[in-house]
């Protein structure tokens, strides 16, 4: 089984057990095919693929200190943006709990976790697949420290495994442009352990896209995404939108490899309106667009059909909008942003960004 490769057995020497520091910056990613389902432990009903994205980060520092005997208890505390934070400290516990059998060194040391977002939190960018990612990181970079023969390879499958565990999508936002997440027969290597780096031909239009995000709603969602996710377990429409996902990620695959943009646009219009299809079907059933996301979704409609660029919408888990687009298009569609969409975000707040290549230590 995949899950023993990444037990540390590495003999835990008494003289490597000591204070230190380690720091990383990992981004948030945004996905083109969606998952929305899963098994435990955080195994996804279907393949998913993302872009990496470049300024919506999250920065991360673990300071560990020694304890002075071993427990099984994780003892640490939560500093987000300066000022503790309790209430994260219930989905890092359980993460912890998680992956103690895989890093169980965890439980030698005390931990200050000192965290922070370039964007808004809980408002629909993945701020648990920056943060949690960020975070199993920190831990990686603890354990090559403990075990100096970790090999880079190694090292970014693991911390992807752990970030897995801690929120699903936060393995896709290691490694950029592209992850893939999720066993599919069509793409080699993809499993629903970790995600992979896509591995097969890119046209070079997708290396530079960009994605405007528009900041419709900046407050905490209705309804988590954990709690989505369940509703999906006696969804009467669930096979049919996972078989959609996996017959999309086929489709995609050859849109990757040629450049098609025509149907780059389809697939993940198609891919947003159904995620959100399933909450507004779900029992309960719960809507996390906004007026304005509709409004913004039509004016990105007539600009395109007006202007025949490839600009597009995608969707996460919230309100806000992610506009996609190729570099080339990039002065006409940032024109159209600036004249015609920001009036409709909360405080004329939007993010700009583009396809990053991942994770980084600081």
């Amino acid at each position: 089984m995949i899950e023993k490769e990444f037990i540390f057995n590495y003999p835990l020497a008494a003289e490597l057990i000591k204070n230190g520091k380690v720091s990383w910056q990992s981004p948030s990613n945004i996905a083109l095919v969606k998952y929305w389902g899963k098994t435990e432990p955080q195994i996804p009903k279907n393949t998913s693929i993302s872009f990496t994205l470049s300024n919506c980060f999250t920065t991360t520092s673990l300071i560990y200190i020694p304890k002075k005997a071993p427990s099984k208890t994780v003892d640490f505390k939560v500093i987000f943006e300066g000022k503790e934070n309790e209430a994260f400290k219930p989905k890092i516990k359980s993460f912890f709990e998680r992956i103690a059998v895989y890093v169980p060194f965890i439980q030698n040391y005390e931990f200050e976790i000192h965290t922070q977002n370039s964007f808004p939190h809980s408002s629909g960018i993945a701020s648990s697949a920056s943060g949690m990612s960020a975070l199993a990181l920190c831990l990686m970079s603890i354990e090559k420290n403990l075990n100096p023969e970790t090999s880079e390879t190694y090292f970014l499958k693991k911390a992807s495994f752990l970030s897995r565990l801690g929120s699903g999508s936060a393995c896709r936002s290691v490694e950029g442009p592209l992850v893939v997440w999720g066993k599919h027969p069509n793409i080699y290597g993809s499993n629903d352990q970790y995600g992979i780096k896509y591995p097969a031909d890119l046209h070079p239009v997708f290396e530079t896209f960009q994605d405007c995000i528009l900041l419709v709603d900046r407050g905490v969602k209705q309804v988590s995404s954990t709690v989505g996710h369940g509703l999906m377990t006696d969804h009467p429409f669930a096979e049919a939108r996972f078989k959609q996902a996996q017959d999309h990620i086929v489709k995609m695959i050859e849109v990757l490899k040629k450049g098609d943009l025509d149907t780059f646009v389809e697939i993940v219009e198609k891919e947003a309106l159904s995620l959100h299809a399933m909450m507004m079907s779900s029992d309960p059933y719960f809507m996390l667009m906004k007026p304005n996301t509709l409004k913004i979704i039509e004016k990105i409609w007539n600009f395109r059909k007006k202007s025949k660029t490839h600009i597009c919408f995608t969707l996460d888990a919230g309100a806000n909008v992610h506009i996609l687009y190729p570099d080339k298009d990039k002065e006409l569609v940032n024109n159209f942003i600036i004249n015609d969409l920001i009036g409709l975000c909360d405080n004329n707040q939007y993010i700009y960004d583009e396809a990053g290549l991942g994770a980084s230590p600081l």
